[in-house]
């Protein structure tokens, strides 16, 4: 037999485990809390934290650990051997008398009770307690008993009490086990005295276990507000004239745990009364360079005030200035070189009334540096798509996997513009938002397995799946990791093989920030794993984690010394591209950009959300390529040589092709293929709007 302890507030508990258990290690938390002795099927979660030990880091006997199923704990769990008598023996060090509540976490796939007999130093205090079957093998539920415990050691025994033995087993908690139930999705919104920059978000209550402590309010996937539980209204007000808002309303319990997204309601804004500003004066240009100009215009009229000029590019924004009153020059940076472009002015005042664009001003950036080579003017690979989302190039180069989001089809796509659908990925749902059939990777020794990975949401969440691909067909379905929270919006998605042969993915936060600071919790990850689905050796903390604090990362790229780049989603100030390091943290919640706070680590490069929302990256020599949703354009970003920065990053095609989603490099030669979503809830284009355009790079 093996000993092994782990010390708590009040409590040191020794685990000593005989039976088919498996289960991974995991890190104990700390606290407890005395309880009333009672015996409590599944009681409701308390809020106080408990101390967790994986039953792996014990002796087993007559069993074996195991990770043939999803959604354990740690690194495995813990199967029994079908056999009365099995039993876990735990050893547990109370500093005082006391009772505590005794949490066992399991799995019964089967359709019998496999009733277990608890006792604690050698009195039976619960006999026959039952571990009734679960959906699955994949879905873990507890059973809780309210132990005496003496001053000193104590030995607690779950013994199996049939031939069926004990279920896998993923923990033992002692202490108060933490509310992981979350909330009921929020009744349908309502939107009343609607205005011009303001309107009355009502909505009916959610329920929960514990109770509603918030209410988070969402416009498609940025927070715009909360509210107290005790509230389903809410005031929102700064809102632009004229304008569709499409709103969703969040639960939250105390424990931070998110419900699923309301369902969505689209609420437009009144007509200002107030006249808008008049359009400036045309502008000119100065001081031309390669990446930037300086335009001055005339000012705006407005009876009560201009508070802010936009230069625009079409629809797209290049820069704001904003002051009392504001300044009628602007310098814009960040433009493509040996690019010509033709920009406007609009005016904004504080009722939100946007004037008529000024006459354009024409003129061309000057020649580009030789560092990597520019981006030539797009062509058209092929159309008829509707949002692809995931591309990944077959080991010979001749064509790609490419998958459509809401649709969830795969095509084969060839370099010349042949498209062929090979099947769909079963299983799949939509959740009316960032969710469904997203990234897809192609396993390094296809030629021999033909395997492909999909990452997907499913009914209970996301998932990662491997499927066969002979050449013309998808046959085939494997789960490999489950166990990743959804919700409407932060899915993340990407997949991509390391130079190391893992797997690598990226998992939004699912609306709920807090779990991208749990080390435990799949979600505000980015993952990296074996092709069986199984945590990658040498993960920083023993399980599919291999970087955290993410909000909503959906770009993946390795470059030539094999070091992993990332871009993700920000809130509502900047979006981020980091370089990814085993074990680190890259601050959301706590930072969105660069953040001071001691252990968070900083981006290399950021952006104003609307000028980014980035998605796919890709990597042509030494220079990534990031693609841009509300942004409308492609940012190029040089890392400067093998430091780890990137110089600044300038904009391509702005405004030209509506929203970029996602930029892959082309195997053996300076191309991109970039990909277009306009035919998603954001661009409002028609299903099969979207196209694959090729860009050279020169």
């Amino acid at each position: 037999m093996r000993l092994t302890s782990a010390g708590g507030a009040g409590l040191t508990v020794a685990v000593l485990i005989i039976g088919t258990l498996a289960v991974p290690p995991a890190q104990a938390a700390t606290g407890s809390r005395h309880a009333a002795e009672s015996y409590a099927p599944d009681a409701a979660p308390d809020a106080a934290p408990g101390v967790d030990y994986q039953a792996e880091d014990a002796v087993i006997t007559r069993g074996a650990v195991a990770t043939n199923h999803t959604g354990y704990s740690g690194t495995g769990f813990v199967d029994y051997t079908n056999v009365a008598g099995s039993s876990v023996e735990f050893g547990v060090s109370a500093t005082t008398a006391g009772t505590a509540p005794l949490t066992f976490r399991y799995a019964n796939g089967t359709a019998v009770d496999r009733p277990m007999d608890i006792s604690v130093n050698g009195t039976v205090i619960a006999s026959g307690v039952s571990f009734p079957a679960t959906a699955n093998w994949d879905t873990w539920a507890t059973r809780t008993v309210d132990a005496p415990l003496r001053p000193g050691t104590n030995t607690v025994r779950a013994t199996a009490t049939t031939a069926n033995g004990g279920p896998n087993l993923d923990r033992l908690t002692v202490g108060a086990t933490a509310d992981s139930t979350a909330p009921s999705r929020p009744g349908e919104p309502r939107c009343t005295d609607i205005g011009p920059t303001s309107l009355t978000l009502g909505w009916s209550a959610a329920t929960d276990n514990v109770g509603v402590t918030a209410y988070d309010l969402y416009e498609h996937g940025n927070k715009l507000a909360e509210t107290p539980g005790t509230t389903t209204t809410r005031v929102l007000t700064g809102l632009a004239p004229s304008t569709t808002y499409n709103l969703t309303v969040i639960a939250r319990d105390a424990a931070g745990n998110a419900s699923p997204a309301s369902v969505a309601v689209d609420c437009t804004t009144g007509v200002s009364s107030d006249p808008p500003p008049s359009a400036p004066g045309a502008p000119t240009v100065s001081g031309v360079t390669a990446t930037s100009a300086t335009l001055g215009w005339g000012a705006a009229g407005d009876d009560k005030g201009v508070v802010a000029y936009e230069v625009r590019s079409g629809a797209a924004v290049l820069a704001t200035v904003t002051g009392t009153p504001p300044a009628t020059t602007a310098t814009v940076t960040g433009l493509a070189c040996d690019a010509p472009f033709s920009l406007t002015v609009v005016a904004k005042d504080a009722a939100g009334g946007v004037s008529p664009a000024s006459a354009a001003v024409s003129f061309t950036t000057g020649a580009c540096p030789a560092d990597g080579g520019v981006p030539g003017s797009p062509t058209t690979l092929s159309g008829g798509w509707t949002v692809p989302w995931g591309i990944a190039w077959l080991p010979d180069g001749a064509a790609a996997l490419v998958t459509e989001r809401d649709g969830f089809k795969v095509f084969k796509q060839t370099r010349s513009g042949t498209r062929t659908q090979i099947g769909t990925v079963p299983n799949t749902v939509t959740t009316d938002g960032e969710g469904g059939l997203l990234g897809v990777a192609v396993d390094p020794n296809w030629s021999t397995n033909h395997h492909v990975y999909f990452m997907h949401t499913a009914a209970e969440g996301n998932r990662i799946a491997r499927m066969t691909y002979d050449g013309s067909t998808l046959s085939g379905y494997t789960v490999l990791l489950q166990g990743i929270k959804k919700n409407r919006y932060h899915n993340g998605g990407r997949l991509a093989f390391g130079p190391d042969g893992y797997l690598y993915a990226t998992t939004g936060d699912g609306q709920t920030p807090a779990l991208a600071q749990d080390r435990n919790s799949l979600n505000g990850k980015i993952l990296r794993m074996t092709t069986a689905g199984k945590p990658a050796p040498g993960n920083p903390f023993d399980n599919h984690v291999y970087s955290l604090g993410h909000r909503n990362p959906q770009g993946l790229a390795f470059d030539r010394n094999g070091r992993l780049w990332e871009a993700e989603f920000g809130d509502s100030k900047y979006d981020e591209l980091n370089l990814i390091k085993p074990g680190a943290n890259y601050g959301w919640p706590t930072c969105e950009g660069t953040c001071g706070t001691a252990g968070m680590t900083n981006p290399k490069a950021t952006w104003p959300v609307n000028l980014a929302s980035p998605s796919g990256i890709a990597i042509v020599r030494n220079v990534i390529y990031l693609a841009a949703l509300r942004g409308t354009r492609m940012y190029r970003i040089p890392i400067n040589g093998d430091t780890e920065s990137v110089s600044t990053p300038t904009s391509y095609y702005v405004g030209t092709y509506g929203r970029l989603r996602t930029v892959a490099k082309v195997p053996g030669a300076d191309q991109l293929w970039l990909t277009t979503t306009n035919a998603d809830n954001n661009g409002n284009q028609p299903d099969g709007s979207d196209k694959i355009l090729k860009v050279t790079i020169g």
